[in-house]
């Protein structure tokens, strides 16, 4: 495979010796097509994504990453950074060019007196949460452990925590970036504010997050676990719980999830994580659970943790993968409607409708103290279609875009950015829609600023 050279102020693509010399001189290890541990580096969660970069770089730190970028940029090579690896989208992995991983790079240290963590950039949701539960704290985190902390943050943020504590980018005190250029910065609310703002959902556009502080709260036990219902109960459920959501404190959040069960039935599950004290969460869920009633009720006291793997075995790696998503004005009867007919006749037993529940504390933050949009939205609506077999790609991509396409009536007009597929499939005007017309220009005149030659092009590309 060719090296792809990118950018204007290219020297030309590197020498063989010049790329010995880079593999010398980092304190991790560079790959190449063929050798050991190649195509274990390359394969990421997403098996419709299928890319050979020309070198993996394997980070073992910050100067590494350093190394690396000076690398791409001084010989114009299209330039990927890998953290978790589990974006649909497949940004992780480029071909013809250098892969940047981060995944050697786990350290993490919790301050506890100071309810603060600091961790490095290829930290997995699992990595972090496993260390703060140590102490009986948490961050909003997304809802599959095995998702990069990188990429969930700078997106945004999800997780069952987002309605009490706000999103994980609302919970970001500082990061540690490398720039195009090469130089590490500090970025935080006195320290290059402008790229801080950015960082809060613009995405890897500015450069490379090799640490993240984050701030923690109290959380250990939670009130959580899944409400089973019949396909046909499907319909009153879910207007239950659109009205049953109105109320609701901040403490709890809500996914709706039509999905296919072991034994081959579709179902509706309903999936609950109260943060609160569990007393008062017994209380808070009792219509929720009353209703139906529910074929099965599998709520408990649970460690947070526990609750953070519950949908995992639903998200296995390997499978093809095709997503399609949107914020929501309100889960109407008839987005209901359209949603539970397009199930009936799903082509995997693998793929699932949800729709998760937003507003508390998330909605609270000012529109405009972040590059993360949408906020008042009270619902998103995500079709997650998954099957084994790359000959079935046209079926199941066709069953997603036609329910995606009789969603939008309902949609509030954006959507969130770590849901959107590759570039090519969603096209240049969802990336806007992910923001805003005013932010994004707020975000043009940051990758102006940061990264003018588009080096970290390849994500959710805010182009100039």
């Amino acid at each position: 495979m060719p090296i792809i050279s990118t950018t204007r102020e290219a020297s030309g693509t590197p020498t063989k010796s010049a790329m010995e010399q880079f593999g010398r001189d980092l304190r991790g290890q560079l790959l190449r097509p063929g050798e050991t541990g190649y195509d274990t580096a390359r394969t990421i969660w997403n098996a419709m994504v299928d890319k050979r970069p020309a070198m993996i770089a394997r980070c073992a730190g910050v100067a590494d990453v350093i190394r690396s970028v000076n690398f791409a940029r001084n010989h114009g090579l299209l330039l990927s950074v890998r953290g978790g690896g589990h974006n649909v989208a497949g940004n992780a992995v480029c071909d013809g060019g250098l892969m940047i991983d981060l995944s050697l790079m786990r350290a993490i240290r919790v301050d506890a007196p100071r309810r603060t963590a600091r961790a490095e950039g290829g930290c997995t949701w699992r990595d972090l949460d496993r260390e703060t539960a140590a102490f009986g704290l948490a961050t909003t985190g997304g809802i599959i452990p095995a998702t990069g902390i990188g990429g969930l943050t700078l997106g945004g943020g999800l997780g069952w925590l987002m309605r009490k504590h706000g999103l994980s980018c609302d919970n970001l005190l500082s990061a540690d970036v490398v720039l195009a250029n090469g130089e590490l910065v500090a970025a935080s609310p006195t320290e290059n504010s402008d790229l801080f703002w950015g960082l809060r959902g613009g995405g890897g556009n500015f450069g490379i997050v090799t640490s993240f502080q984050y701030r923690l709260h109290p959380v250990d036990q939670v009130l959580g676990g899944m409400l089973v219902h019949p396909l046909e109960r499907a319909h009153d459920v879910l207007r239950h719980l659109r009205e049953f959501t109105k109320t609701a404190p901040d403490e709890l959040v809500c996914m709706a999830v039509l999905l296919t069960g072991p034994d081959g039935a579709k179902i509706l599950a309903v999936v609950t994580c109260y943060c609160g004290p569990v007393e008062q969460g017994e209380r808070v869920l009792r219509p929720l659970r009353q209703f139906g009633p529910p074929a099965a009720d599998q709520i408990a006291t649970i460690p947070y943790v526990q609750l953070q793997g519950l949908l995992e075995a639903g998200f296995p790696p390997g499978l093809q993968n095709y997503w399609k998503s949107s914020f929501l004005r309100d889960l109407a009867d008839e987005a209901i409607a359209v949603a539970i007919e397009a199930f009936r006749h799903v082509p995997s037993p693998s793929s699932a409708i949800a729709f998760e529940q937003l507003g508390g504390a998330m909605s609270r933050v000012g529109e405009n103290d972040s590059a993360f949009g949408h906020r008042s939205a009270p619902f998103n609506f995500l079709v997650v279609s998954s099957w084994p077999d790359p000959a079935d790609n046209s079926k199941h991509i066709g069953w997603t875009r036609s329910l995606a396409e009789a969603m939008q009536p309902f949609s509030a007009g954006g959507v969130y950015v770590n849901y959107l597929g590759h570039e090519a499939d969603e096209g240049r005007d969802r990336i806007r829609a992910a923001y805003g017309a005013a932010k994004y220009e707020r975000l043009l005149a940051l990758k102006k600023k940061y990264d003018p030659g588009n080096l970290f092009r390849i994500n959710q590309n805010i182009r100039l």
